[in-house]
């Protein structure tokens, strides 16, 4: 048995006035990862629209409302619900209401090796784009011909802060969460250039 109090582990900004404070670790979890997310109104989960292809999520609303984004619309979990997202299901959330979002997350199995953006590979369209970290730089493989692409900073102002997100029309764009600046497809570059 391993107890910890939630406001005793260290928490890491995700936002201007959010925060995550990992439990797996403190907790010694093997099976499942576990995460608490406080999010100011208008603040998300880290990253944009992804999948992971290898581990289930669930996400426990306990103050506050999240709203999320799928490939298959918008759908809002209020106070003392629960949302699951299967392997491989495109997601990613949001506090777009006007008050503080308190909500745990948990994954499993706890090591998430395979996360998935839905932007075509630029050398073989592939649909989907794996992240991978090497020496702490972000790259996106393709899994279908293994080209490596590097994200670049927005063009528009220099944010590095990129992520993909549904249009009006439920068609994937990247946004600029500095500038707002909207691209059909993300500014990369090939690991060649």
């Amino acid at each position: 048995m391993k107890k910890v109090a939630i406001n005793n582990v260290e928490a890491h900004a995700v936002g201007e006035d959010s925060a995550r404070r990992g439990l797996s670790e403190p907790l010694e979890t093997t099976d499942i990862a576990l995460n608490h997310y406080r999010l100011a109104p208008g603040e998300g989960f880290p990253g944009g629209l992804h999948a992971h292809m290898d581990q289930e999520e669930v996400f426990v609303v306990l103050k506050g409302e999240a709203t999320f984004e799928t490939l298959d619309g918008e759908v809002t979990v209020g106070e003392r619900e629960a949302i699951r997202f299967s392997p491989r299901e495109f997601q990613s959330g949001k506090n777009n209401a006007d008050r503080e979002l308190i909500a745990v997350a948990m994954g499993g199995p706890r090591d998430s090796e395979d996360i998935r953006i839905p932007v075509a590979c630029p050398d073989c369209e592939h649909d989907t784009l794996r992240f991978q970290t090497r020496d702490d730089e972000l790259t996106f493989v393709c899994p279908d011909c293994d080209a490596e692409h590097v994200p670049r900073n927005c063009p528009e102002c220099g944010d590095p802060d990129l992520r993909v997100t549904l249009d009006e029309t439920t068609h994937t764009v990247v946004v600029c969460q500095g500038c707002g600046a909207e691209f059909e497809t993300p500014p990369l570059q090939s690991e060649l250039d």
